[in-house]
């Protein structure tokens, strides 16, 4: 499939999906989020890939291109809002890595952000800088950095528009990972990753992912379910049958 702003390459079992505006320091349009948005759905219908990561020509994203927001109207920009794709990402079915360099910044910072996990370069910048403009973080920011940093740093981030450095974003819990090649790292997360069954990985990240919205009771009666449901798959008896055997498993997803 052609995409115009994101390239996507294979290697082994693990999809890497560059955002490819370098010249805009690959600010998020609306025709590039539509791309990642319909990548997303064939790569969760490819029992091949089994995990994401998402990474930028030059740069990660430094926000949303301005251009296109200025004079839209409250039905025009709800609708420009990328917050529905950025659900799916969170929610697609296998791991999804951020390898992070440059900016990520507004609409870039929230697109990792629906990532599972955040690997980034020393020279990463990260920051909410849309109150400068008039508005706030409006993809999910308001709400899934409180969850991962706690609200009063969030607050802080976004009621400032401060860009931070990679110190204070490891500190804050921010971004998980320091190292001098993120996309290497997360490839070689991801082969680990690679390495278990999938269909567990997917009940396990549904779990988490609950986990953010329930209660406590109600979270560990999901998780019950969903941990039950892996005795009716391959998996789950290849997985305690190699450990039995004293060999590495082989799993086929099923």
């Amino acid at each position: 499939m052609y995409y115009e702003f994101i390239s996507i390459k294979i290697q082994e079992e693990t999809a890497i999906v560059y955002l490819d505006r370098p010249k805009a320091l690959n600010a998020l349009n609306k025709a590039m989020v539509m791309e990642l948005d319909k990548a997303f759905d064939k790569m969760a219908a490819d029992p091949n890939i089994k995990s994401v990561v998402i990474t930028g020509v030059k740069n990660f994203a430094a926000g949303a291109d301005i251009s296109n927001m200025v004079n839209l109207s409250p039905e025009e920009a709800k609708d420009f809002s990328f917050w529905r794709t950025f659900n799916k990402i969170e929610e697609f079915p296998k791991p999804v890595i951020a390898a992070i360099h440059g900016f990520a910044l507004g609409g870039g910072l929230e697109l990792a952000l629906a990532c599972d996990i955040r690997i980034a370069a020393p020279d990463a910048k990260l920051g909410f800088p849309e109150i400068n403009l008039g508005i706030f973080p409006g993809a999910g920011g308001t709400q899934r950095l409180p969850r991962l940093i706690g609200p009063s740093r969030a607050k802080q981030l976004i009621f400032s528009g401060q860009i931070i450095n990679i110190d204070k974003a490891k500190e804050y819990g921010l971004v998980d990972m320091v190292v001098e090649d993120p996309l290497a790292e997360a490839l070689k997360l991801a082969g680990k990753f690679a390495e278990k069954s999938p269909i567990a990985l997917k009940l396990a990240k549904q779990c988490i992912n609950h986990a953010q919205e329930a209660e406590q009771k109600q979270g560990i009666e999901f998780e019950a379910l969903a941990w039950a449901s892996c005795f009716a798959t391959e998996d789950q008896k290849e997985g305690m049958q190699a450990f039995l055997e004293k060999r590495k498993a082989v799993f086929k997803g099923k």
